[in-house]
């Protein structure tokens, strides 16, 4: 489908599709707006966050320390110990005590970030659409009739209607990078280890990382720093970039139009990008195995729970069929198959460049087991091109794109070596000065927005 080299000299599309109001970026406020956006992000918990579904808890507290991240406003999904409530794991009764609160909070609370509300997620952090039964789903901003994401969906909800202006969330096998896709936003998925994960619930821990949301790349630079204890500094632009082909092959064909034409702007941010065939398709069969054996040894004391919702007993006791030799032989092959997609894919490569999801955003009811309109194909095809990216240990990037048919927003996702975050970032600042998808207002909760960084 693509030439086997892009022209660097090819000229971006520009194209403008969605509510044209736009949020500005927390790093673009001044002191006064961001003073005044942490009164909004209170008021805006209790308003729109608990209306969409997304908040679990409305944090008290002042206006945070000073620092670099003075006057941000963030919120953290609800397995992630804050030390001044019992994390819900997406359960309609708390499984945990308390705990102290995790490392990452109080980087963040350290640079003068203030924490502001819990976010909603799926049951165990272990459902791609954001389907959860027990304590009910969080709506779309862009369309209520959608899926949000999963796991991570109130955190991404919460980012897109304007509620906050960074959320932490978790990703396993792409939970936040599907609610990015989903909601229009800007998500980041560090590479293994790269943050500590203390005060956080394990899901399977072999994969298990945090990751980010925000508007923007711009906001996440400012953020990831703080949260990684590494230094700052500005990181130079990829070199050189493959494209997945096989990916887009795979794709709906909104999908593919979003990517392409985002494709085309990144040709003129780095010097080459070229196609590669395959797909990691080893890699991905693994990570679902881990998964499912790992998340089923994590939580065997919930299988027969009757308060576990049944078809996530289920998911949890075909876990428990993957003995530990099968276990052992799929993290064995992490390394070699890790070395295989950075020597025979990426070759000389920065990045690889795929979509976040191959479907456009589905209906609530395609992806909800039960309903009449289920599709379990399509339930599955929501991570069909994440999970890899956990197994494998890398960083990536989920970008908004364009939107597809519906009006929906389409995420473009960039892989990156081992400990690329910054150079992530800074390519996704680059895209994003070229483009206004990171900023447009919801159109399902537009009307809601009034504050004046959203115009």
């Amino acid at each position: 489908m693509w030439e086997s080299t892009f022209s660097a000299s090819r000229a971006p599309i520009e194209v403008s599709m969605g509510t044209p109001r736009r949020f500005a970026d927390w790093e673009s406020r001044d002191e006064a707006q961001r003073s005044a956006a942490l009164v909004h992000a209170r008021a805006a918990m209790a308003g729109l966050g608990r209306r969409l579904g997304a908040v679990v808890h409305a944090m008290p507290g002042g206006s945070g320390q000073d620092g670099p991240l003075a006057g941000l406003a963030y919120a953290a999904k609800d397995m992630i110990a804050t030390g001044l409530h019992t994390p819900g794991w997406g359960r309609a009764v708390p499984s945990s005590g308390i705990g102290e609160r995790a490392t990452v909070l109080r980087r963040l609370d350290a640079a003068g970030a203030t924490l502001v509300a819990v976010a909603e997620m799926t049951e165990l952090a272990y459902e791609p659409s954001g389907h959860n039964s027990s304590r009910g789903r969080v709506l779309n901003p862009w369309d209520f009739d959608r899926i949000v994401g999963g796991s991570s969906s109130g955190s991404a909800a919460l980012v897109a209607a304007g509620c906050c202006d960074v959320a932490l969330g978790s990703d396993t096998g792409g939970s936040v990078r599907i609610p990015a896709h989903c909601c229009g936003v800007t998500a980041l998925k560090p590479t293994r280890g790269a943050l500590p994960l203390d005060g956080v619930m394990p899901l399977a821990p072999s994969l298990d990382t945090i990751g980010l949301f925000a508007r923007s790349a711009a906001d996440l630079a400012r953020v990831w720093p703080v949260l990684s204890a590494s230094p700052s500094g500005s990181a130079a632009l990829p070199r050189r970039a493959v494209v997945l082909d096989e990916a887009l092959d795979d794709s709906d064909p909104a999908i593919v139009r979003a990517c392409e034409a985002a494709i085309d702007i990144l040709v003129t941010l780095v010097i080459d990008v070229v196609s590669h065939p395959g797909f990691p398709e080893a890699a991905d069969q693994h990570a679902l195995a881990v998964m499912q054996a790992e998340a089923a040894r994590s939580h065997a004391a919930l299988i027969d729970d009757p308060g576990t919702e049944p078809v996530l007993r289920r998911r949890l006791a075909k876990g428990l069929a993957i003995d530990d030799r099968a276990l052992a032989e799929s993290l064995a092959a992490r390394v070699p198959l890790c070395e295989a997609f950075l020597r025979g894919t990426l070759v000389d490569a920065d990045i690889a460049i795929l979509p976040v999801m191959p479907v456009a955003t589905p209906r609530v009811a395609e992806v909800t087991p039960g309903d009449p309109a289920f599709d379990p194909k399509r339930l599955y095809a929501l991570s069909r091109f994440t999970r890899f990216v956990n197994y494998l240990g890398l960083p990536a990037l989920a970008l908004p794109a364009g939107f597809d048919d519906a009006g929906l927003p389409v995420g473009v996702q960039l892989v990156g070596r081992p400990g690329a975050e910054a150079q992530l970032l800074a390519l996704g600042r680059a895209f994003q000065a070229r483009t206004d998808f990171h900023g447009r207002v919801p159109r399902a909760v537009a009307d809601e927005i009034t504050t004046g960084w959203a115009a």
